[in-house]
């Protein structure tokens, strides 16, 4: 193995210089940002090992380096939309790589030690965050995948059975607000009987209604907007898909679980009753003869 120049040493020593400075940064504004004190003693702390990893660095390059802005930006907005837990552990996964990278340098003086420091940050991060959201998941975990097997399935038996788009979305829009309606009732009874002490019926309720209205409106727009039933049906599914995508990637960080494995269930799952709903639709079209 061909051994590293001194120059292709520094040149990566000055990017984990901007790494370490970057997340010292971002520890510090998350931590102006978390209103749990305890929480907030925790990235406050990570902050300061990183900004003395940065000085450490800076001893070897004896340069002072930028941090990077964009991606503080990044990580502030992603706080203020997904939360404060998705946004540490984002930052968590980055985490692990430096810590895989410093350990590549075992004979480099205070490498192992920064090593140790990451490792260390990543056992405070895995269990340090009490989030609301986080909380209620069970319950936008219950309404999501409800919505998306039957509703899926439910349009795909109505466009053939139909075969008209405004049909299909007035059929489909009750259908949704019904079982959105009905979902929220079942959440409220299941959690008020589980006399959970975190979760309140009420919010799981409106919880799980909320994401199963969301996907309801989401899965009709295309019939809405468009005239032919299959080009709908097509863009149904597509949305379906990046809808799975999205809270999977979200729910696989944020629980720090495997995406695919998750990802690939629930999308065989909703493809699957989609498929068969489908074929239940012209089966029945057939037998009765009904044309619409």
């Amino acid at each position: 193995m061909r051994q590293e120049t001194e120059q292709e040493l520094l040149k990566k020593i000055i990017g984990f210089q901007r790494e370490e400075i970057t997340s010292c940064i971002i520890y510090k504004k998350l931590a102006t940002i978390e209103k749990d004190p305890e929480n907030r003693k925790i990235l406050q702390r990570i902050s300061e090992d990183e900004s003395r990893h940065y000085a450490t660095l800076r001893s070897y390059t004896h340069r002072e380096v930028t941090p990077n802005r964009w991606e503080i930006l990044f990580y502030v907005w992603l706080v203020r939309l997904l939360g404060i837990t998705f946004a540490v552990r984002r930052l968590e996964l980055g985490e692990k790589e430096t810590t895989s990278v410093y350990s590549r340098y075992p004979d480099m003086e205070h490498f192992a030690e920064m090593a140790q420091d990451e490792q260390h940050h990543e056992e405070k991060l895995i269990g340090m965050i009490s989030e609301e959201r986080l909380e209620y998941m069970g319950s936008v975990v219950l309404g999501l995948n409800d919505a998306l097997v039957e509703f899926t399935g439910a349009l795909a038996g109505f466009t053939l059975a139909l075969n008209d788009t405004k049909l299909i979305a007035l059929t489909g829009s009750i259908t949704g607000i019904a079982a959105a309606l009905s979902m929220a009732s079942s959440e409220y009874l299941s959690t008020k009987s589980e006399k959970t002490r975190n979760k309140r019926p009420v919010k799981a309720a409106i919880y799980t209604g909320i994401a199963y209205i969301i996907t309801v409106v989401a899965l009709v727009g295309p019939f809405i907007l468009l005239s032919s039933p299959v080009m709908a049906l097509c863009i149904m599914l597509l949305m379906a898909l990046l809808i799975i995508a999205f809270f999977n990637y979200y729910y696989a960080i944020a629980r720090n679980e495997s995406f695919k494995r998750r990802f690939s269930e629930m999308a065989i799952l909703s493809f699957s009753v989609a498929g068969i709903s489908f074929l239940i639709g012209y089966l029945l079209k057939t037998v009765t003869g009904i044309e619409a």
